[in-house]
This record gives structure tokens, sequence and C-alpha cells, in this order.
């Protein structure tokens, strides 16, 4: 009779189990397919690995560099939804691209650098849209990261010091310039603004990118590691871009 008991529980409970799953998944499935869409889009915008100056000048040759309010509006809902995500289903951070040569960090880390770039840099008048994109992300890639226990800085000086140096800010600022996009004429006051806006989410970005190995992307995953430092300069070897 013992023998009998347990063995309709233990099939009860795969029942359970399997029923559990099957409700799971879905749930998953949904957020990781909505978190892609984006990520995929970006390739588009900032080149493939993407990177802030492929997305400025790109913009810049289109267009469109005055008119980004609604693309930074995206991105501050999308942070929004993988923060919630990427909290309640952690696993989800370690889901790969289809494309292996893409991922949400690496995505994350081009639109960041390009709103900083873009507001403390830029020539531009209206920087809302993108200074609030930048704090939506700073703070989802915080929460990620705390749940992980990647230690950060939860208040940091502007001050403090960022994995970028002064050296590769000055070259993507001249190459920036170099293609025609008007930057504000002082430089050592844009690499304080620029500095003061990656310090909030510098450390958390290369941690995140470390933890869920990132593909290459100037400025996030090839500084997460010792061996990834070796491609650091690629940033500057673009693709011409289409006008």
């Amino acid at each position: 009779m013992l023998v009998r008991t347990a063995a309709f529980a233990e099939a009860a409970v795969g029942l359970f189990l399997v029923a559990l799953l099957i409700s799971y998944l879905p749930s998953l499935y949904s957020s990781f397919s909505q978190r892609e869409a984006l990520v995929a889009t970006l390739a588009t915008r900032a080149g493939t690995p993407p990177s802030a100056l492929e997305f400025i000048v790109r913009h810049h040759a289109i267009g469109w560099l005055d008119d980004l309010g609604e693309f930074w509006l995206a991105w501050e809902r999308w942070f929004a939804e993988v923060e919630e995500s990427h909290t309640s289903y952690p696993m989800l951070a370690f889901f790969r691209s289809p494309a292996a040569e893409r991922s949400w960090i690496t995505a994350a880390g081009a639109v960041l650098d390009a709103a900083s770039f873009y507001v403390s840099t830029v020539e531009q008048h209206d920087s809302g849209p993108a200074s609030v994109c930048i704090r939506s992300g700073y703070l989802a890639l915080r929460h990620i990261a705390g749940f992980f226990g990647i230690a950060y800085d939860d208040d940091p000086a502007p001050t403090d010091p960022i994995s970028i140096t002064r050296a590769e800010f000055d070259a993507m600022y001249e190459a920036i310039e170099e293609a025609g996009v008007p930057l504000v004429p002082d430089r050592e006051k844009a690499w304080l603004d620029f500095a003061g806006w990656r310090v909030n989410y510098d450390t958390v970005l290369i941690g995140l990118a470390d933890l869920t190995m990132a593909p290459y992307a100037p400025w996030s995953s090839d500084r997460s590691t010792a061996d990834r430092r070796r491609f650091s300069g690629r940033l500057f070897r673009r693709s011409p871009v289409s006008r």
C-alpha cells in the first residue's frame, strides 16, 4: 500500500512539473522575443557589433540625428521591460541572441554610450529623451547586476574613474567630427560630461558582459576580461556608411 501511494505521488508530481513547464516556457519565450526584436533593429542603426560611433555617424548621414526622440523613448521602455523580465526570470540574461554576434547587453551598452555622447558632445537642442533613456538604462542594469551579486557604487561621483580612457574618447570625438557631425567646441567639458554619464553604468555594463560571456563589442565586452581587451581599438575600423 505504501509503495502504491508513493508511486501515485511520484506520478502526480511529474504531471505537475510538466504542466508547470508548459505554462512557464511561453512566458519566457515572449520576454525573450520582445527583448530581441529591438536588439535586431539596432544592427541597421549601429552596425554589427553595435557601437556609438556607427550609430551617430549613420544617423547624421541620413539626416536623422536631430530626430531621435522616439528612438530614445523606445529604448527607455525596452530597459524597463528587460529589468522586469530579467529579475523575474534571471535565466533570460543567459539566453543568447539568434545571431551569434548580437547580445542584449552589448546592444544596451551601445545605446547608452550613443545617448551619453549625444547629450554631452553633439550639438543639439533637445537632450531630454536621451537623458531619460540613460537613467532608465543604468537603473535597469544596476537592478539586474544586483540580482547576480555584481558590486557597484549606487551613487558615484561624476569624476570617478571609468573604463573608457580620455584617449579613446578623443579618438571617437575626432572620428565623428571628421564625418561632419556638429560637436560642441569645448572638448574638455564634453569629456567631463560624457564621463559623468558613463560612470553611472560603467561597472554594471562590463560586469554583465563578463557574466553572460557577451560577444565582442566596443566599450563593453571588449574590456570585460583580460583576453578581450586585446580587441580594444577596433571601434574605429569602420565600414563605409551608405548615404
